[in-house]
């Protein structure tokens, strides 16, 4: 009987197996015969298709096995690309400020006048970078002299980037010290100078031909900026004499600065500013937009400033954001109490430019500075906005937007203050070469001294190069439009369109609808 049974068992494991055998061939040959269906029923084209396909796969799989695996990057090699990488983002950043400044100028000038605020905004950065290209590089970067720069124009000549220091071979030795391409160096170089033109706008705003501002932009971004952003950038006389601008606080903001108010003191105010010896006010017509073109600038500067170390520095990076923001902060906060004080009413023009005053005031002292340095930095340059707007009015320069007095009053305070509050070589990491201590870090007055001789050298030829380019300008095409047009809106007069096409737009040079005014007199 166990013996039967055995044999019972066996039998039935060997049907088990030979079941799942038989299950397992018959499922393959369903599944190829599906497969061969599913083939049959392609049209010819694909079905040719299939042997090509299989051919490139086998390809790829053997290119792939024979293959001879790179070799990793060396970690010199890892920071010339994160380095790289770290000024093209803040370029971008920096070039973002275009849209900042776009933003704040519309806002802060009449709506009849926006599209051409708007245009000037847009078209001065692509012939800033024509402009910078063919000569501006070279005038202020290339090596030359003392005064100018003699190479580089186009961009050619022998350069080895990212080589630095003495390893470093080209024409562009004053930037030997960035351990990146020579294009990512153009790049970053290439909107500060943007920068520069784009703050002559807002000054000239609502009453110059929109043609003369083109010229003039193209002649600063050429020859004025570059020439004396050679002299202590690109190791002219200022830079051998000690004079430190760490991102632009004179390079940029100050150039700006004078060239607006040379442009605006020889434009004449506009139709309306002043009436009876009384300052009149002219609001701007958005100040949402100003706002956020406000808040555009503020993102743009962590770029515009951080940036400027050129290199993916963990610690000066956050250090000179920090500081970068602190001043703004501090600037806004000062400005709000200046006016309100001052005016009588937290005045939101003086909020924005006071956060303006701040960041350009702490432009060339954020690597070189503390924290509560930073702070009463900005909160100076806050309280100089305000003074320095009303201070300018009184003089019968009419600015629509404040830029002389946010650049240019802020840009040589900040500058200034490198030789007050500086700490010295050896505090910080990456503050190996710098300016020396400034006069309440325990120095004396010889730093001071080198900033002040740099404002005002910059300020002098900046001054002399802008009058002889409006004067030029005024006596050839004329730089001002007609009263009519001015008053029409240049927006019609010189684009032939509006901003903002079947609203509700101003009546008069009043800034009101009829309806509006005769409720007024009444």
């Amino acid at each position: 009987m166990m013996l039967k049974f055995m044999y019972k068992q066996k039998s039935k494991t060997k049907n088990r197996h030979s079941f799942a055998r038989n299950y397992v061939i018959n499922s393959q040959s369903n599944s190829k015969v599906k497969l061969f269906n599913l083939i049959k029923r392609l049209s010819p084209s694909w079905q040719a298709c299939l042997p090509i396909a299989c051919l490139i796969v086998l390809g790829w799989g053997y290119a792939a096995v024979a293959q001879t695996p790179a070799a990793a990057p060396t970690t010199a090699e890892l920071k010339i690309a994160i380095d790289t990488l770290w000024v093209a983002i803040a370029a971008f950043l920096v070039f973002f400020m275009n849209a900042g400044f776009g933003m704040l100028e519309t806002g802060f000038c009449r709506q009849k006048n926006a599209v051409n605020v708007l245009s000037k905004n847009l078209i001065v950065f692509a012939l800033s970078t024509i402009a910078f290209w063919f000569i501006g590089f070279a005038l202020m970067f290339g090596d030359g002299n003392d005064f100018i720069g003699l190479n580089g124009f186009f961009l050619k000549g022998v350069d080895n980037s990212p080589a630095t220091a003495d390893a470093y071979k080209g024409i562009f030795s004053a930037l030997n010290w960035a351990g990146v391409p020579l294009a990512a160096k153009f790049l970053f170089q290439l909107v500060f100078a943007g920068t520069a033109a784009t703050i002559v706008s807002g000054a000239v705003a609502e009453r110059i031909k929109f043609v003369d501002f083109l010229i003039f932009s193209l002649l600063l971004v050429g020859i004025a900026y570059p020439i004396t952003g050679h002299w202590i950038w690109g190791g002219g006389w200022l830079a051998d004499r000690g004079f430190w601008d760490f991102a632009g606080s004179t390079v940029v903001h100050s150039v700006g600065g004078w060239a607006a108010l040379m442009g605006a003191a020889f434009l004449g105010p506009r139709l309306g500013k002043y009436q009876d010896k009384q300052v009149v006010a002219l609001p701007g017509h958005n100040m949402s937009i100003a706002t956020l073109g406000c808040l555009i600038l503020w993102l743009g500067w962590f770029g515009f400033n951080p940036g400027s170390v050129m290199a993916a520095d963990p610690g000066a990076i956050s250090h000179i954001a920090l500081t970068t923001n602190m001043a703004a902060a501090a600037g806004g906060i000062a400005a709000t109490i200046t006016a309100w004080l001052y005016l009588g009413k937290p005045d939101l023009s003086m909020i924005i430019n006071g956060i303006l005053a701040g960041l350009v005031g702490i432009t060339a002292s954020c690597a070189y500075v503390g924290i509560v340095s930073s702070l009463v930095i900005g909160f100076i340059a806050g309280v100089l906005v305000v003074f320095s707007v009303t201070f300018f009015d009184k003089l019968g320069i009419d600015d629509p937007v404040g830029a002389t007095s946010v650049h240019l009053v802020c840009g040589i305070w900040g500058t200034l203050a490198v030789g007050l509050w500086s700490v010295g070589p050896g505090v910080f990491t990456w503050y190996t070469l710098g300016p020396e201590k400034g006069l309440f870090s325990g120095g004396g007055f010889g730093q001071f001294g080198v900033q002040l001789l740099g404002v005002l050298s910059v300020g002098g030829f900046t001054v002399l190069l802008s009058s002889i380019f409006w004067l030029a300008l005024k006596a050839t095409l004329g730089i001002r439009v007609s009263k009519e047009e001015e008053l029409e809106g240049l927006d019609i007069g010189e684009h032939g369109m509006e901003a903002y096409s079947g609203f509700l737009k101003e009546g008069d040079a009043t800034g009101f609808s009829d309806e509006q005014g005769s409720i007024g007199r009444l």
